[in-house]
Parts: structure tokens; C-alpha cells; sequence
């Protein structure tokens, strides 16, 4: 027999530990499907100095697991498990299932996130939040003076690279083609930056260090020569992959599988909500995902107020 539930959050960064905090003090039954890693991507971050709140700072995994026990103080129950299956053909109540459980939930936030393309290469994850990052507005204040290796070609990995540039000694933004992906004005701002190089035709084959970064080998792939370069930051901007393979055929989603939402975080099907970066192309930061969190949840509520009487219905035909 399935769980019922009224509000079913699918991931555990911060948008849905937010929106599971607001549905919750509602006083909506909440599951919260965590999968195998709480906080999400923020949970890989050693240091968060630009969350509102906390002028000393704080890390990543303490940050999720406060706004975890916020949550919990209104009643949202955690399932540490991956959703491996949902249909929402039918529409509410939406059937979820874990790898133990199955649910029905009369309403579903979706929360899961995008994950950063990696390069696959010796040391990035030895190195992750060690020297090796994802996030420049995340990370760069800690690499003040520093020299850094940007990898990348489109406008993400210029605007990050540029904006390194408040903080870094110097930014090589090593690029696997003789020419940039990125759009012609930020090309003519990166390259007019005096703290900024190019390095063409190249790859990172490995990246070093003792405890942290401190070099990395490159690979010309024209020659195929190899060379230990010192560096103390390695910036890696080549794209993120929406975690959306899940919902493929039921959600509508945009050309890189982004789902489409409104001003209300809705979703093309009734009574499904998302936020964070399942929905967002451009932040991507633990603040505007509690945001889009909280918004989500709101406009969960009022849903759910609005159909309480259709939902009611369908409950007891299908009791009776």
C-alpha cells in the first residue's frame, strides 16, 4: 500500500529543504526525498561566506543540516533514498516511487538540481573544494592573490574567468579550440582584461597537489606536448546537465532539459511545482534556490487550498 502524503519534495538541496520548511509549518504532511547526499552541491562547499546571516561563514554541510532541522521542527520527515520512478500521467495524487517505498502525494516540488559537467581527469575529485571549484562567486574570494586556471569557452567560463579577476593574481582560461564559444562582448572584455591569458588548443590531463591545488599538467593537443604548470585554483566552467532524465516525456522541459516553469515555479503539469537549478540557467546559488524554494512552496499551498475539495473527493472514491 502506498504512503500518502500531501507535499512530496524531490532532492535535498536548498530549494527543496526551504520549501519543505514552508509546506510543512503549513502544516501539509511533507516527504522530503534527500538521495545519497544532503545539501546537495552545496554540501561539497568547505566554506559559504555569502549566505545572508552568517557573517563568520559557515560550511555547506552545516548550512543544509540547519535548515534540515528547521524543517523537521514542523513536522517534514526526511527518506535518505534515489526516487527511481514517478507518474504523473494521471494527474493528483502524483505516485512516487523510491527504491523501497512507493507514495502518493497530492502536490510534488521538484528540487533535484543540475550537476556541473566535470573533466574526468587525476585529482578533481581529490581536489574538490580543495582547490578545484565550480562556482567563482561561490569560491573566489578565497583565491585573492592567487593565481588560476579557468577551463572553458562560453559565456559562462568569461564571465566567471572575469569576474576571478576581483580576487586572482592572474586567470589563464585554457580552452580545448583556437576560439571562443562565448559572445563577441565578453570576448572583448576578457581579452582587454590585463589579468587574463588564453591558453589555446589545450586540455588539463591532471591536476596536483598536497592537501590542495598546486599545479596542473596540460596537455597541447596539437603537439600532444605536456607541461606541469604551479597553479593554486582550478575554475571548471563547461556546463551543467539538469538532473531531469526522470521526468523526460512527462514534464516539459527546454532543449537542454531544463524545465519550463512560470513566475509561479508551475510546471506544465497541475499540482507539480520545481525550483532551484532544475529550472534556473543563470544563478545557480544557494540564495536565489531558497528563494525560488520558498516561492514554490507558497504556490504549492495555495494549490492545494484551491482543489482541497476535488482532492478530497477523489480520496474517498478511492477509499470507497
Amino acid at each position: 500500500m502506498p504512503k500518502k502524503v500531501r507535499v512530496a519534495i524531490i532532492g535535498g538541496g536548498p530549494a527543496g529543504l526551504t520549501a519543505a520548511l514552508y509546506t510543512a509549518r503549513a502544516q501539509l504532511s511533507t516527504v522530503v526525498f534527500v538521495g545519497d547526499r544532503l545539501g546537495g552541491q552545496i554540501a561539497s562547499t568547505d566554506e559559504v561566506d555569502n549566505y545572508p546571516g552568517f557573517p563568520e561563514g559557515i560550511t555547506g554541510p552545516d548550512l543544509a543540516e540547519r535548515m534540515k532541522t528547521q524543517a523537521e521542527r514542523f513536522g517534514a520527515h526526511f527518506v535518505w533514498d534515489l526516487v527511481q520512478a514517478v507518474d504523473f500521467s494521471s494527474g493528483s495524487p502524483f505516485r512516487i516511487k523510491s527504491t523501497d517505498e512507493e507514495y502518493l502525494a497530492d502536490a510534488v516540488i521538484v528540487t533535484i538540481g543540475a550537476s556541473p559537467r566535470k573533466l574526468g581527469v587525476p585529482g578533481e575529485e581529490q581536489f574538490t573544494a580543495r582547490g578545484v571549484s565550480w562556482c567563482a562567486t561561490c569560491d573566489g574570494w578565497f583565491f585573492r592573490g592567487k593565481d588560476i586556471i579557468v577551463v572553458g569557452g562560453g559565456d559562462s567560463a568569461l564571465q566567471e574567468g572575469i569576474f576571478l579577476t576581483k580576487f586572482a593574481n592572474s586567470v589563464n582560461i585554457v580552452h580545448r579550440r583556437d576560439e571562443l564559444r562565448a559572445s563577441v562582448a565578453l570576448q572583448t572584455r576578457a581579452k582587454n582584461n590585463e589579468k587574463i591569458k588564453f591558453t589555446w588548443n589545450t586540455v588539463i590531463d591532471e591536476i596536483k597537489g598536497n592537501g590542495k591545488v598546486s599545479g596542473v599538467v596540460l596537455r597541447d593537443l596539437q603537439s600532444g606536448q605536456r607541461q606541469e604548470v604551479p597553479v593554486d585554483g582550478v575554475f571548471i566552467f563547461i556546463g551543467h546537465d539538469p538532473n531531469s532524465d526522470l521526468f523526460k516525456g512527462q514534464i516539459a522541459m527546454d532543449n537542454d532539459g531544463y524545465f519550463l516553469i512560470d513566475s509561479h515555479m508551475r510546471t506544465s503539469v497541475e499540482g507539480v511545482f520545481a525550483a532551484g537549478e532544475i529550472a534556473d540557467h543563470t544563478w545557480k546559488q544557494a540564495a536565489t534556490s531558497v528563494g525560488q524554494g520558498c516561492a514554490a512552496a507558497m504556490s504549492t499551498i495555495h494549490w492545494l487550498e484551491e482543489h482541497e475539495a476535488t482532492l478530497q473527493a477523489l480520496e474517498a472514491e478511492a477509499l470507497g
